[in-house]
């Protein structure tokens, strides 16, 4: 009786399309995963044929615009993402040997600069968003968030000397209390603003020798007006 059985060569055809390219240092297996006769998958393998990187042609223009880097591990440790598909790369997650992520860079403004930096926990939230507002490769801001998502600082270099010269704290509610300067840029604040429902300026205090000890207090009244100095 004649067997109905297919090929295995079938078989292995459904499940994907494949190119496999031989090169000294290892290999490129090629997949056309939506079976549309374009290559849009390049797997790259050592000689002992541990998994290097994947690189992806998501909108199968031409142009590889995502690659996971595996490093010979079993997950991706980095992602390398082009967002705007202009064949740059302007987005980088990096992973820890267990696939958790530990920070994230991106080009925000697609200047060519990566000017973004959200850092996180091992639960996935950030506690840290870094962000370069000069755009000299510089991170000149640093947002502070609590574990469960409230902004609770915010550090600032204003004079662009890799130096935090500006302090802001915030209450539970994300509503500004205090700022603190320095102004004499020795990496000390001396100067003290407290603040009531964010906008309403209540008392500076000031270190005017800079010793680390205000020693001088300017007090406001509720429109905002100085009423008493000590």
């Amino acid at each position: 009786m004649r067997s109905n059985r297919l090929p295995i060569v079938y078989f292995l055809t459904v499940f994907f399309i494949f190119i496999l390219l031989a090169f000294a240092e290892g290999k490129v297996i090629q997949f056309d995963r939506d079976f549309n006769g374009k290559i849009d998958q390049w797997q790259h393998k050592s000689d002992k044929d541990k998994l290097l990187k994947v690189e992806h042609d998501k909108n199968e223009d031409g142009q590889i615009d995502q690659i996971d880097i595996f490093d010979g591990h079993n997950k991706p440790i980095r992602v390398e993402v082009d967002r705007n598909l202009d064949g740059t790369v302007d987005q980088t997650q990096y992973y820890s040997k267990n696939f958790v992520l530990e920070y994230v860079e991106k080009d925000s403004k697609y200047s060519g600069i990566m000017d973004w930096r959200e850092v996180y926990r091992p639960n996935n939230t950030v506690v840290r968003l870094e962000t370069d507002e000069n755009q000299d490769s510089k991170m000149d801001v640093f947002q502070y968030f609590s574990s469960d998502g409230h902004l609770e600082r915010v550090e600032y270099d204003t004079s662009h000397d890799g130096k935090v010269d500006r302090w802001e704290f915030f209450e539970s509610n994300e509503a500004l209390i205090l700022i603190n300067f320095d102004t004499n840029h020795d990496g000390n604040p001396d100067q003290w603003q407290h603040f009531k429902n964010s906008t309403q300026l209540k008392k500076v205090e000031y270190d005017t020798n800079f010793d680390g000890k205000a020693d001088r207090f300017e007090y406001f009244d509720s429109f905002g007006k100085s009423e008493r100095i000590k």
